[in-house]
Parts: C-alpha cells; sequence; structure tokens
C-alpha cells in the first residue's frame, strides 16, 4: 500500500466533495484541519498515516447537517476507504475517531477519545473552531441557518444532548458562549492547548469590542 497515494487520493476526494460547502464545514475548513493535525501529530509522535486519513475524512458527511445521523461520517468514510483496499484495522481506526470527534453540547457527556491519534485530530478540529477562523466559521454557519447576531433577551443554553444541541436556534454570539469559549478546557494535547490559548484570547477581545461596538461606545 503507498500511504502517500492514499493519502493524495483522499485530500483529491475531500476537495472535490466539499468545495462549495457553504456551512463552514468546505474543503478548506478540511485543509486547515489536516494540517493542524499533522502539525499537532508530528509534536506529539502519533501515527501520521492515521492521523491524516482521520483528519481529511472527518466531514465526509458531518452529522449536523444529516439531522443528526452519528453514523453517516463513519459509513461513508469506510466506504471510501474499501475502495482503496485498505486494511480492516486503519479503515477501524480512522472511523472511530470520525465516530467521536464532534462537539455535541456543552453538557452532552461523550466517552475520552481512545487513542492519540483520535485526541491529535480532535484537537485540530476543535482549534479550527476558535481564534479568528472559529470567528469567522461561526458567523458563516450561522448566517447560513438563518440566525441573528445577537438579541439581549434570548440567553446562552449549555445543552443537555446532542438533540438539543442540533435543534438550537440561539444567536450567533449565544454560540461563542455555548460552545468556542469552551473549547480551550477541552483540549487533549499539550500541543493543542498551546495553540488553543492564543485562539481563546483573541475570542474574548473581539467579544469585548463587539459589546461595546453593540452599545454605541467605540
Amino acid at each position: 500500500m503507498d500511504k502517500n497515494l492514499v493519502i493524495k487520493k483522499t485530500a483529491a476526494h475531500m476537495k472535490e466533495l466539499l468545495s462549495g460547502e457553504g456551512s463552514g464545514h468546505d474543503w478548506w475548513h478540511t485543509y486547515r484541519v489536516w494540517n493542524l493535525a499533522k502539525k499537532i501529530g508530528r509534536k506529539e509522535a502519533g501515527d501520521l498515516f492515521t492521523i491524516q486519513l482521520a483528519a481529511l475524512l472527518h466531514d465526509i458527511a458531518d452529522w449536523k447537517l444529516h439531522g443528526g445521523d452519528e453514523t453517516v461520517g463513519p459509513n461513508a468514510a469506510r466506504d471510501w476507504l474499501s475502495r482503496l483496499n485498505i486494511d480492516r484495522k486503519s479503515i477501524d481506526e480512522v472511523c472511530e475517531i470520525i465516530a467521536t470527534t464532534a462537539f455535541k453540547g456543552a453538557r452532552v457527556k461523550t466517552p475520552p477519545m481512545r487513542t492519540l491519534e483520535g485526541k491529535v485530530v480532535q484537537d485540530a478540529d476543535r482549534l479550527d473552531a476558535i481564534g479568528a477562523i472559529g470567528i469567522a466559521r461561526t458567523f458563516t454557519f450561522m448566517g447560513h441557518k438563518g440566525r441573528p447576531i445577537y438579541e439581549p433577551a434570548l440567553k446562552p443554553v449549555l445543552h443537555k444532548s446532542a438533540r438539543q444541541y442540533v435543534k438550537a436556534d440561539g444567536t450567533t454570539i449565544n454560540h461563542f458562549y455555548e460552545k468556542l469559549l469552551l473549547l480551550k478546557g477541552m483540549m487533549n494535547t499539550r500541543t493543542g492547548r498551546k495553540i488553543a490559548k492564543e485562539r481563546h484570547e483573541y475570542m474574548e477581545q473581539f467579544l469585548h469590542r463587539f459589546f461595546r461596538e453593540w452599545e454605541g461606545k467605540d
């Protein structure tokens, strides 16, 4: 098995599949997660083949965009990897990572990521949800869903189930408190925590400025 060729084919497949996607889960999100995962994986000494495949395929079919179906992503990834004649063990490892990567609500208890490779990919995906890119993606996603920017009377909700999280109709700014600002404390690796710290601080600065401008103070 030519691992470099497998990665190249998978990247090309995902680029074709996700190009033009308008919710913020497009090819460039996958591209950034792929690059972050490689960076973290090298620092943390994980298996880069598994890490790259899981990073590239983690949004092959996003559960949030398929009615909350948590099996659609792993199933699509398994189908693709089977076509490339990847060994069963590698396929199972990648699909397990995809099945357990996503954030599903602030109060949803999810099993901890079992493998180092999974922890790396989960950190990379969560890092792309915070910082400058995270802010841009949040407004893109919420605009895609027709959500308002901010309504002072609507308070953030810490969702207790994946279903409640998917069905939520809160504001864009509330999403920072319902998810984005929580992610720094959910990093798995030392490298992920280091990157998250700076990105988190940037979001706090943005929100401080946002609320001052909202009230016409600046």
